[in-house]
């Protein structure tokens, strides 16, 4: 009887024939990306296409070398440092079967904390042409309501007194960028990949407004040298849990401390704008366009506020997981609806795209029984999400007069949501940056109502507009009499505003 195998490189040759593992020679790859933040959708998207590219065309300047900048990230980089970079990606088939394959374009990894000064003369190494992150929406700084960078956070206080010790990713790159353009190194690329609309503007404008505080003689040089594509980024990546682990041991024969847990789906849309050269990721699947906007707007509004949406309506029902709440025949018909009537109508001409076929796309995707996505992890840090994600289509819809029922519900039942309680009577964190002002708000608003439309850094001059004030007033009357299933109920059997 076969034995499980410790993942890490000596023991690559002894995996099962049913995983797909590296063949290429990892020795021999060489880094040319630093990729900022680490996560499972990092591993289950940038580094997944590296992977192949390097698999099946053999492609080895393509090497990844991943920086944890937080404390968190200690534990990932002591597990890749024990496997040396390797991990598994399970893929999670439709019919619940899993894929496994073993992704190895992960070759470098530094703990920033212990190190500063490798990571800045990492980013500053002529080999490197690409900085990408994963910084979650929030990791940019800007203030929500006014676009302007946060010089209040207490890190960037702290960079900007010590910036040959910095504790934030502009410091980094600030650093960084002084010492390639000292040593005439040449361009760069900063490549987001993060679920923001204009993910590259909002990187650009986040690191020349620190730049321009923290080392105004770089900016020129920033601007001749450095770009910052837009993407939209999509593979649905659920947190890995004890089981993923348990039966990657067992029907893989695998130990693998962190394995990824993902869809079969995946998409990468990219503006072809790379100073230094880019991997050919079109090789492998990645599509290169001149304008992402269409691209974001469908997926930002369609699939990122979708999940929103149903994790707030799950949570106060008491569902666990996106695919119980989408398997509600009232919650996918409110879904269906906002799509329909309040999102489609804001995204304009998308070109060959077949927009029926991908919303019925994200319909089975939410469904899928086997994937598990938790509504906790879809909830947290909402104050980030929910301004980039709903409230775009919110704007538009008032703009052009169009409905806004469903979309003002949803910010009824984050309100709500931010009560700390479902609707069994079971508690939760709210997990926020904004905590304290979220449940503050959101306990205010049971006796006004606007409490909560309130929190300028969410929603800025919403407030004042009384068709969505008047419609979310009445959605969170509603729901602080009903419950969220009778309310659904409700709007789904009206086709006009509440």
């Amino acid at each position: 009887m076969k034995t499980s195998v410790i993942l890490n490189q000596e023991n690559l040759g002894s995996v099962l024939s049913n995983v797909k593992a590296p063949t290429y020679d990892r020795d021999k790859v060489t880094t040319s990306i630093v990729h900022i933040g680490v996560g499972n959708f990092h591993r289950s998207h940038e580094a997944y296409y590296t992977n192949e590219l390097m698999e099946h065309f053999g492609v080895l300047d393509c090497g990844i070398c991943g920086i944890g900048l937080l404390d968190y990230d200690r534990k990932i980089y002591n597990i890749l440092k024990d496997q040396d970079g390797l991990y598994t990606l399970m893929i999670k088939e439709l019919d619940g079967t899993y894929t496994a394959k073993v992704i190895g374009s992960i070759v470098e990894f530094i703990f920033a904390p212990e190190n500063p000064f490798a990571v800045i003369e990492k980013i500053a190494h002529p080999d490197i042409k690409i900085v990408s992150l994963t910084i979650t929406e929030g990791g940019y700084n800007l203030n929500e309501a006014t676009g302007k960078f946060d010089f209040s956070n207490p890190v960037i206080i702290e960079d900007m007194k010590n910036p040959m010790s910095p504790k934030s990713v502009f410091g980094y790159l600030t650093q960084a960028l002084k010492l390639r353009m000292e040593r005439g190194v040449g361009g760069i690329t900063i490549q987001s990949c993060d679920n923001i609309q204009g993910n590259g503007d909002v990187a650009k404008k986040a690191l020349t407004n620190y730049v321009k505080e923290a080392a105004p003689e770089l900016l020129s040089w920033i601007e001749e040298n450095v770009s910052f594509p837009n993407a939209m980024v999509d593979r649905i990546t659920p947190v890995t849990v004890a089981a993923d682990k348990e039966i990657l041991k067992e029907e893989f024969l695998i130990e693998d401390q962190w394995p990824v847990v993902c869809e079969p789906f995946i998409q990468w849309v990219i503006e072809d704008d790379f100073k230094a050269g880019r991997p050919a990721w079109e090789k492998v699947g990645a599509q290169f366009v001149e304008n992402v906007v269409p691209f974001e707007n469908m997926k930002l509004r369609l699939l990122n506020a979708g999940h929103s949406l149903l994790g707030m309506l799950g949570a106060l029902h008491g569902y666990n997981t996106i695919d119980e709440a989408a398997n509600d025949p009232d919650f996918e018909q409110f879904l269906k609806d906002f799509m329909d009537v309040e999102v489609t109508p804001t995204l304009g001409d998308l070109g060959d795209i077949n927009l029926d076929k991908y919303k019925k796309s994200l319909i089975d995707r939410f469904q899928n029984i086997y994937i598990k996505d938790l509504i906790s992890r879809i909830c947290l840090e909402s104050s980030a999400k929910i301004p980039i994600f709903l409230l775009p289509t919110l704007k538009q819809q008032l703009r052009n007069d169009g409905e806004i029922t469903r979309a003002a519900f949803v910010v009824a039942a984050w309100c709500k949501y931010n009560d700390g309680v479902d609707e069994n009577g079971n508690t939760y964190e709210i997990k926020d940056a904004m905590s304290d002002t979220l449940i503050r708000a959101a306990a205010l608003s049971h006796k006004d109502p606007i409490a909560f439309l309130k929190i300028e850094a969410v929603f800025g001059e919403l407030v004042n507009n009384k068709r969505f004030v008047e419609t979310f007033t009445n959605t969170l009357n509603m729901l602080r009499i009903n419950s969220v299933k009778l309310c659904v109920q409700k709007i789904n059997s009206s086709s006009t505003s509440v």
